[in-house]
């Protein structure tokens, strides 16, 4: 792929197996559209969500596309009272991405960051590259190794 993000690069420099997708013309779509324009299995596929605790701590969950984050199981994850989506003009600011180009990879400062047990059912899984219309995929106990995270059932 001629167009690297930050991502790739951080990828390539860890010297971490992955493949590099590219779809679309920038325009963000759903996870489940992306999942089919790619030819994945929606379960492979992950979508990277920002949120804050009681505390104000921020988290990051990393779960399916196809589903919804259950926030009392993500406060539980983290310790935390409660937590709540960030809100979206928040996330640039925050991380460094944009609203559908979001990565759990080359964020602006490191935060805790959270996936879905459903990880392990997968040979490996796909997230956003950080930008939109550019995915990665790699075997999750690599990502693990690269950004260290909680491994937690997430999901509604």
């Amino acid at each position: 792929m001629a167009f690297k993000t930050n991502v790739m690069r951080l990828l390539d420099k860890a010297k971490i197996e992955h493949r590099e997708y590219s779809y679309g013309d920038g325009t963000a779509i759903s996870g489940t559209e992306v999942a089919e324009l790619l030819g994945k299995d929606p379960a492979m596929v992950f979508k990277t969500l920002v949120t804050v605790g009681a505390s104000k701590q921020h988290y990051v969950f990393v779960i399916p596309v196809a589903c919804e984050l259950d926030l009392k199981k993500a406060a539980k994850a983290a310790g935390e009272k409660s937590i709540e989506m960030i809100k979206s003009k928040e996330l640039l600011p925050l991380t460094g991405y944009v609203h559908g180009g979001c990565s759990p990879i080359g964020m602006k400062k490191p935060f805790r960051t959270f996936v879905d047990e459903s990880c392990l059912l997968q040979e490996t899984i796909m997230f956003s590259a950080g930008k939109i219309g550019y995915q990665v995929e790699m075997k999750p106990g690599d990502l693990q190794g690269l950004i260290g995270f909680g491994i937690a059932d997430l999901t509604a």
